[in-house]
C-alpha cells in the first residue's frame, strides 16, 4: 500500500528519532520472544524420539504407558526412568534452552530457595523454588497482552465517547461532563480491594474492570478535538449538503482526532502495566501463581537477603517502561505538525 505525502513524512519523522525507532524494533523483539515462551522455557522436551517415532509433549499430553513406564500417568520428562526408558530405546529428547515453565519448582536444588544464579537457573530461583527467568518471560507476556488489550479496547471506547459529547456538545455534553466527573472520582483501588474479596481476580476479570475506568484517558482529548473540528467550513459544508451526523464523524472529523489519540496511546499502554505491576504487587492482581512482575517485586521487597529477585524485577521492569516512553516520544513526534513539513 502506497503511502500518503502526510504518512510519510510522519514515517520520516519517526524514524528520525534513532532512540525511539531502535526502541520498538528492541520492544518487538523481546515481545516476540514472550510469544515463543513454551519453546524457550519449558519443563517438557520440544521432540522425542522413541521407538523410531516422534512425540511432541508441547502440543500433546503422554502417559508413561507412551514411552514403556507402568502407570497411566503423564509422563515426567525429567524423571531418571522415563529418561532411562527413552535412552535405553535408542531415543532422545530436545529440550528448550530453558527446563523449566513459569510454575515449574526446582527440587534439586543446592542450598535453599531463594537459591543464587546458576548454570541451571541462569537468574536464581524465588522462594518457592521456582525458576526467575521463566517467569519473568511469561510475565512479559502477560503483562504486555493485558495492556495491548485494554489500551485499544479503552481507546475505541474514549473515542467514541469524546467523538459523540464533542460532536454534538449542548446539553449532552454537560452532562456527560459531570458523569466523568464523578466516575473518575470514585476509588479504583478501593474498589479493586472490594471485588477482590468477593471474587476471585484473573486476567479476564482484571481487564474488565480496569476497562470500566481506562476509557476516560481519551475522552477529553478527542471532546476538543471535535468541538473545535464541528465548526470548520469543510464540516459544514458536509452538514449543508445532508451527509448524515455518523459518515461526518467517521470521514471528516476523526481522521484530525486520531493524531492525538495515536500520540496518546502510548503512554497509555505504558500506564497499564504499571497499574497491572502494582496491583501484584499489593496482592490484588492475577491469581497466585501467576508469572507476574509485580509478584516478582514483592518477592524482593520480602526476600532482602535474595538481591537477584530485586535486581532482575528492577532491570525488566525498567527496560520495558523505558523503551515504551522512547516509542511514545518517537510517536509524538511523528504526529508533531512542526516536525512532519
Amino acid at each position: 500500500m502506497k503511502l500518503t505525502p502526510i504518512q510519510q513524512r510522519r514515517v520520516r519523522a519517526f524514524t528520525k528519532n534513532r532512540r525511539g525507532y531502535w526502541s520498538l524494533w528492541i520492544f518487538l523483539a523481546l515481545f516476540l520472544t514472550s510469544l515463543a515462551a513454551e519453546l524457550i522455557a519449558n519443563d517438557k522436551p520440544l521432540l522425542v524420539k522413541f521407538n523410531h517415532e516422534l512425540y511432541t509433549p508441547l502440543l500433546f499430553d503422554y502417559s508413561e504407558l507412551s514411552f514403556g513406564g507402568e502407570f497411566d500417568t503423564p509422563a515426567d520428562y525429567k524423571d531418571p526412568y522415563i529418561q532411562t526408558l527413552i535412552t535405553d530405546a535408542g531415543g532422545w529428547m530436545l529440550w528448550p534452552p530453558i527446563r523449566f515453565s513459569y510454575d515449574t519448582i526446582n527440587y534439586d536444588l543446592p542450598v535453599p530457595a531463594p537459591s543464587p544464579p546458576s548454570s541451571t537457573n541462569w537468574l536464581g530461583t524465588d522462594d518457592q523454588g521456582r525458576d526467575v527467568l521463566a517467569r519473568v518471560i511469561y510475565g512479559f507476556r502477560i503483562s504486555v497482552v493485558f495492556a495491548l488489550v485494554l489500551t485499544l479496547i479503552s481507546s475505541a471506547i474514549g473515542v467514541v465517547a469524546g467523538a459523540t459529547q464533542g460532536y454534538y456538545g449542548g446539553k449532552f455534553d454537560l452532562l456527560f461532563q459531570r458523569f466523568i466527573e464523578i466516575w473518575s472520582g470514585l476509588p479504583v483501588l478501593f474498589l479493586l480491594i472490594i471485588l477482590a474479596s468477593l471474587v476471585e481476580p484473573n486476567f479476564w476479570w482484571l481487564l474488565g474492570i480496569m476497562l470500566l475506568f481506562s476509557w476516560m484517558n481519551l475522552v477529553d482529548v478527542v471532546r476538543a478535538e471535535f468541538l473545535r473540528g464541528r465548526n470548520l467550513e469543510y464540516v459544514r459544508a458536509a452538514q449543508a449538503l445532508g451527509l448524515s451526523n455518523h459518515l461526518i464523524m467517521y470521514r471528516h472529523v476523526l481522521p484530525n482526532a486520531m493524531v492525538a489519540t495515536l500520540t496518546f496511546m502510548p503512554f497509555i499502554f505504558n500506564g497499564a502495566i504499571v497499574t497491572l505491576t502494582a496491583l501484584d504487587f499489593l496482592g490484588y492482581g492475577l491469581p497466585p501463581g501467576s508469572p507476574s512482575l509485580g509478584e516478582l517485586v514483592a518477592q524482593g521487597k520480602e526476600n532482602l537477603q535474595a538481591p537477584w529477585l530485586g535486581i532482575t524485577a528492577f532491570v525488566s521492569l525498567s527496560l520495558m517502561l523505558t523503551l515504551l516512553i522512547f516509542i511514545g516520544e518517537a510517536v509524538r513526534d511523528a504526529f508533531d505538525p512542526r516536525k512532519t513539513l
